[in-house]
């Protein structure tokens, strides 16, 4: 098979099948099954669409990740964090659950799947980079805590939503108790048995309680009926220019951040096998999969970090066990839906906060702040806009990457220029921060920590007039260029505007260690031209023996001409 074809369709690069590897895949496969189920039915209620979504988005796209993705033991399917910018990004359009609601969320899939699959094919993986570990970690722990408070009501088993329950408390006792116990029995189980499938063993338990003390005929919020059957082919309605283009940017959000929840779990899954991660299949695959879903009349998908985890866990070796969750999937839906039926809302509520609850990490902004608190102070304010922005999230995640991007462009704008003496132990290092002695008399020695390009080039010209002007009995320049790796036309220009003005100002320039690549764009530029004024040398220590040099010569200077006076 040719390896383009294997690299387009990475299930064909699956191990044969056998017997041993079968029953241990259909272990994890069962494993991660079980535990999707009640997941999906409770992101479902979190996204704002009909509950049973939730399993038609557990299905198809999985299984259609897992063909087409690099990383085949990923779990792919509905998340909580996807499912919260859904909600969000919807609120202001139409009522949750409602046909229109439905149809929006469908084009939302549709339009983030093939904006995925196009960047992808176009080798535009690169282009999620944008998003530093920072600011996601602030929009995540944001999310996690708009999750969990949109949540609280249904756990507590409220009546009424927040303002009412000032006014006029509302709340039933046996909802709050399925849905603090549950909460309670999901978190202790998670650290005693994380493979047991504790999810459904407590939806099973809670529905035949429910079922037993007439919680729905008393006024509890269940689950309620389930459409059985298979999901039919979902072809939405045109919405309009104008509806299209209010979904444009929750459409980019929604396409960043979960693919971002991917390469959380793609990298783990990559470093585990050995291998390099391969961003731009992985884009295709999940692209495809929210295709597949908003076909199957569901929502946006993602990679889930828990599922894809208790899939590792359970000893998943390829995408055979995506296959047989599935299958578990699929007999679950054909067979345990009326089972659903009486499990209380608040149970749903708690699956949502044990899985979300883990997000929350405060320590990270100190941590971070010990680290760079230039991004700790960027991360609490994306934090801040995300919270106060909600529902519209995308606000927080966009100021976040903004914020970042032009911290980068100002650390680019003003690169690290030191002069350099000459170290204790042989090293180059900052002048004025170790209090070095200067290379040789009148000279200025000086390091950039950077390339020397359109956004470095003004910050490097002036630092070396400046100079020049409150020193101006400066004999010798000593560039020390084995830090500038790259050099544009902008960078290739100033650098000869410079060699021309020490040249003005008889001053003699030594370069020392320059890249090939330097050099050559310098040459090109008519930078480099043989002058008596200037010199170059392949390393650091012919460098510094030619300014000892000089610095020798200097120091003769005065006593011969002491000797001719005499």
């Amino acid at each position: 098979m040719p390896p383009r074809i294997q690299h387009m369709l990475p299930f064909l690069r699956w191990p044969r099948p056998s017997t041993a590897l079968l029953r241990g895949e259909a272990m994890a496969g069962l494993t991660v099954g079980l535990m999707v189920i009640p997941q999906g039915v409770a992101y479902a209620q979190l996204a704002g669409m009909p509950l049973v979504t939730g399993i038609y988005a557990s299905m198809l796209p999985a299984l259609v990740a897992v063909l087409f993705s690099a990383s085949a033991r990923l779990s792919v399917g509905p998340t909580a964090l996807t499912s919260l910018l859904i909600y969000a990004s919807l609120s202001p359009l139409a009522a949750p659950a409602s046909p229109e609601w439905v149809e929006l969320a469908v084009w939302l899939a549709l339009l983030s799947g093939g904006l995925q699959v196009v960047l992808g094919a176009a080798r535009f993986g690169w282009l999620l980079n944008l998003v530093n570990s920072p600011v996601l970690m602030a929009f995540t722990q944001a999310a996690a805590v708009l999750i969990i408070s949109s949540q609280l009501p249904a756990l507590l088993g409220f009546r009424v939503g927040w303002a009412e329950m000032l006014q006029a408390p509302s709340v039933d006792a046996l909802a709050a108790a399925f849905g603090l116990a549950a909460l309670a029995l999901l978190v202790l189980a998670r650290r005693w048995r994380p493979t047991f499938p504790t999810v459904l063993v407590i939806v099973v338990a809670a529905a035949a309680l429910s079922w037993a003390l007439g919680h729905e005929s008393r006024g509890g919020a269940v689950v309620g009926p389930l459409p059985g059957g298979l999901p039919a082919a979902y072809i939405p309605g045109w919405p309009g220019w104008q509806m299209l283009g209010q979904l444009l940017l929750p459409t980019l959000v929604i396409t960043l951040v979960s693919f971002l929840e991917t390469a959380a779990s793609a990298k783990v899954d990559s470093q585990r096998k050995g291998e390099r991660w391969d961003q731009d299949q992985d884009l295709i695959g999940q692209g495809l999969a929210k295709i597949a879903s908003g076909f199957s009349g569901a929502f946006a998908t993602s990679s889930s970090f828990s599922r894809s985890a208790l899939n590792l866990y359970a000893g998943a070796q390829t995408g055979w066990a995506t296959v047989f969750s599935v299958v578990v999937v699929l007999v679950a839906l054909l067979v345990f839906t009326p089972v659903l039926r009486h499990v209380p809302q608040a149970v749903l509520a708690a699956i949502v906060v044990a899985a979300v609850v883990g997000l929350l990490k405060p320590r990270e902004f100190v941590r971070l702040w010990h680290i760079s608190r230039v991004e700790a102070v960027i991360a609490a304010i994306t934090f801040g806009i995300t919270i106060a922005a909600a529902p519209a999230l995308y606000w927080g995640v966009l100021s976040g990457v903004l914020m970042a991007l032009s911290y980068f462009l100002y650390q680019r704008l003003h690169p690290r220029i030191i002069e350099v003496g000459l170290h204790a132990d042989g090293s180059l290092r900052d002048r004025q921060l170790w209090a070095l002695p200067a290379l040789a008399p009148h000279t200025y020695a000086l390091r950039m920590d950077a390339g020397l390009d359109f956004a470095t080039a003004s910050q490097f010209e002036r630092n070396v007039t400046e100079y020049l002007t409150a020193h101006p009995h400066t004999r010798h320049v000593c560039l020390f260029a084995h830090a500038i790796n790259r050099m544009d036309a902008t960078g290739a220009e100033a650098f000869a505007r410079l060699v021309s003005q020490l040249h003005q100002r008889r001053v003699t320039l030594h370069l020392a260690g320059m890249k090939l690549p330097v050099e050559k764009m310098l040459q090109a530029a008519g930078a480099l031209v043989p002058h008596p004024l200037l010199h170059t040398y392949r390393t650091d220590a012919e460098a510094l023996a030619a300014l000892r040099a000089i610095a020798d010569e200097q120091r003769a200077e005065p006593a011969d001409l002491a000797a001719l006076v005499i």
